[in-house]
């Protein structure tokens, strides 16, 4: 049956990843292993509530080999960086609740384990209070290895055997709670790596800095007491960097191997690999963020960066791999198709994942399928990331179901509708598909020739995520034409169109307007509107297509050597960003306080310093005044007026919303919906969002 052979290819393609295994005692029914990851999701009270259940249990319904729940406090709050939102199972009263979690899991098939971890210096978000922070030695301010901590005392003796104890009792909960393994966490700069770093630890002790063994010595204990209450056969995995960057005094690559050596000694069932760099807040929890805004000078050495970051741990799993028996993985953007050729290769044996698994929960059962099309792609974005160190609830720039999971369950419509659709962008798509899956019969149309909305210009400009973007549009693109609906493209929506097509619900999806800067000089050659800007490269972009438009505009460009940019949030900041890469000299002016909004803090945190760095000027809270032959004539925020000499002006105000178009039709049909930028002018993850919102409502 033609079936069969799609499933034997398939089989044949990814043969490895879908090769069941075994961590321990534990059987995984694939390689692939959904790696921890805070989610916030747990309830203010600290029990597992019904938000947190319908996303575990997504995740395990999605076919995934092995589900790790994410970072769990072995002791609260001190224990944690995310109060009071993070997971911590430091009370007996705690397991019921943890115990419907396992329940929902199991009963799909998968085995699951659960991140135990202290944070102790670490505070990435700057939003802990003061508190009795404590590491392996005692730091001072000036002793700290960059931002995100907080100054330490040192632990003594009696107080590290104390916490071997608070470990092995959170253990102990987990079993009770149905857990079929634990992970602990000794990475990143989390408590346990004070001891294996020498950039944390000074003490003179059998726990202290002068030998290999002493240095693993804790995280050795804590496996050790796990194992001897809870049985040589319950599974304990270990997760700790194998080399750290940035610091003098950061493990080197060959400790870390030894490291990993000592902890199976200990009787870790399976080592997780990671890396860390020092002096910046994620370190190198996503590598791939190190080529942005373009990449360093220098990348960390012994890591693989031909594949810009993904897979760029393999190095040391391969190394690991050579000192010890039990399984080895990583996490670090892989993919299915990368995942399966290291398995091959007998550089890793398992896959871990997280991003991806956001994005797609279903990703393990549509690889197993043969249904990559079908495989929603994460961009990259770093939007969980961002919401997460903010302290609020986990979302997920592609996937709106994200946290949602049974409020946006695909339930099939009590009554079948004729839609309509007005705009193709990012919004327009996912209602479409939301609604065609529905049952509904769906009709949507895009004024211009190809579907994606901004998204294809967004790619061209981002540089680093294009064909992660690209990717998206193509994705949405399959889902809508997989489920029918009607495409109409090169036609613009209007009353007549709509009076003929009759819908029973019409969707205005068409976007945003463009802002314009009332100043006097606004109509000189010099300045180019965001109009102007989008409609040159939409016409170019439909011949070309978004990566070879890329590659000529850095070969030439109608734009002068000097550019001011009107505007300083995103969109304005990504424009001086492209153009900088091709060698203009760039001013950025702001009337609000702050540069950068809608940009992740993770990247604010490298842009900004890159901007330094090619001596960008910047001046925000000023007020534009007149554009005149040399250039832009501000005030600035100390009241000064003055003339930044430009060839070329760009204007990239915030959008507005398109009211035109909302007046003219909403009130003339029965069931109006106004989404995404028409309505409120936002980002992918917005428009997306309303896109879903919208569709699961209809």
């Amino acid at each position: 049956m033609p079936g069969q052979g799609v499933s034997m290819n398939i089989s044949k393609k990814f043969k490895r990843l879908l090769e069941p295994g075994y961590i321990g005692k534990v059987h995984t029914r694939n390689r692939m292993i959904k790696t921890a990851n805070g989610t916030s999701f747990i309830e203010p009270s600290g029990y597992v509530g019904e938000r947190a259940l319908a996303y575990y249990e997504t995740m395990a319904r999605g076919g995934v080999g092995l589900l790790i729940v994410e970072s769990c406090g072995v002791e609260y709050p001190l224990g944690v960086q995310h109060p009071p939102v993070q997971f911590h199972l430091d009370d007996d009263n705690y397991i019921p609740s943890y115990s419907e979690l396992t329940k929902v899991v199991h009963k799909h098939g998968c085995p699951v384990f659960i991140q135990f971890q202290h944070a102790g210096p670490w505070n990435p978000t700057g939003l802990l209070p003061k508190r009795d922070t404590k590491a392996a030695s005692a730091l001072t301010k000036e002793e700290l290895p960059g931002p995100g901590f907080d100054v330490p005392r040192g632990l003594s003796l009696a107080e590290v055997k104390e916490y071997i104890d608070i470990w092995a009792k959170a253990a102990e909960r987990a079993v009770k709670a149905g857990f079929d393994g634990v992970e602990v966490n000794g990475a990143t700069c989390h408590q346990i790596n004070t001891f294996f770093s020498r950039v944390w630890n000074k003490r003179e002790d059998e726990f202290g800095y002068k030998t290999l063994e002493n240095r693993a010595r804790y995280m050795c204990e804590i496996v050790r007491e796990i194992k001897k209450r809870l049985g040589q056969d319950f599974t304990v995995t270990c997760l700790l960097n194998i080399v750290e960057y940035g610091h003098e005094k950061g493990t080197t690559v060959e400790e870390g191997v030894q490291f990993t050596k000592l902890l199976q000694e200990a009787g870790a069932n399976a080592i997780q690999c990671r890396a860390h760099n020092y002096y910046h807040r994620d370190g190198l929890l996503h590598p791939e963020r190190l080529f942005y805004p373009e990449p360093p000078e220098s990348l960390p050495k012994d890591l693989d960066w031909s594949r810009k970051g993904r897979g760029a741990l393999i190095p040391l799993t391969e190394a690991v791999k050579k000192v010890v028996s039990v399984p080895v993985f990583c996490a670090c953007r892989l993919d299915p198709v990368i995942g399966e050729e290291f398995l091959q290769q007998g550089k890793l044996d398992f896959v871990g994942m997280t991003r991806r698994l956001l994005a797609d929960p279903e990703l393990p059962n549509k690889v197993a399928s043969g249904r990559l099309d079908d495989i929603r792609p994460c961009t990259g974005c770093l939007h969980c990331i961002d919401v997460r160190n903010k302290n609020q609830l986990l979302e997920c720039q592609v996937n709106a179901a994200l946290g949602k999971e049974r409020e946006y369950a695909i339930k099939t419509a009590e009554k079948k509708k004729r839609i309509m659709v007005a705009g193709g962008g990012p919004a327009g798509m996912e209602s479409a598909r939301i609604a065609a899956l529905k049952g509904h019969e769906v009709t949507l149309y895009e004024k211009s020739h190809k579907l994606g909305g901004l998204i294809p210009l967004a790619a061209m400009v981002k540089e680093l995520e294009l064909d992660e973007l690209l990717n998206l549009i193509n994705y949405l693109k399959t889902q809508i034409t997989k489920e029918g609906v009607t495409l109409k493209l090169g036609k613009k929506v209007s009353t007549q169109e709509i009076e003929e097509f009759k819908p029973d619900v019409l969707i205005l999806a068409a976007g945003a307007v463009h802002n314009t800067l009332d100043i006097p000089g606004n109509n000189r050659r010099s300045v180019v509107s965001s109009s102007q800007l989008h409609k040159q490269l939409q016409f170019y972009m439909r011949f070309l297509g978004p990566k070879m438009l890329q590659w000529l505009t850095k070969l030439w460009m109608p734009i002068g050597k000097r550019v001011v940019v009107i505007g300083g949030a995103i969109h304005g900041c990504e424009l001086a960003e492209f153009l900088i890469k091709r060698h203009r000299e760039v001013t950025i002016v702001h009337t609000d306080k702050v540069l950068g909004e809608g940009i992740t803090i993770e990247d604010q945190l490298r842009f900004f310093p890159w901007l330094d760095k090619k001596g960008v000027a910047r001046f925000t809270e000023v007020k534009y005044e007149e554009i005149t032959n040399k250039g832009l004539v501000i005030t600035t925020k100390e009241g000064e007026k003055k003339t930044l000499e430009a060839d070329t002006m760009i204007i990239t105000l915030p959008f507005l919303p398109n009211t035109d178009i909302v007046k003219s039709l909403e009130k003339k049909f029965p069931e109006t919906y106004t989404i995404g930028s028409c309505i409120e002018p936002g980002l992918i993850v917005n428009a997306i969002a309303d896109g879903a919102r919208i569709g699961h409502k209809i």
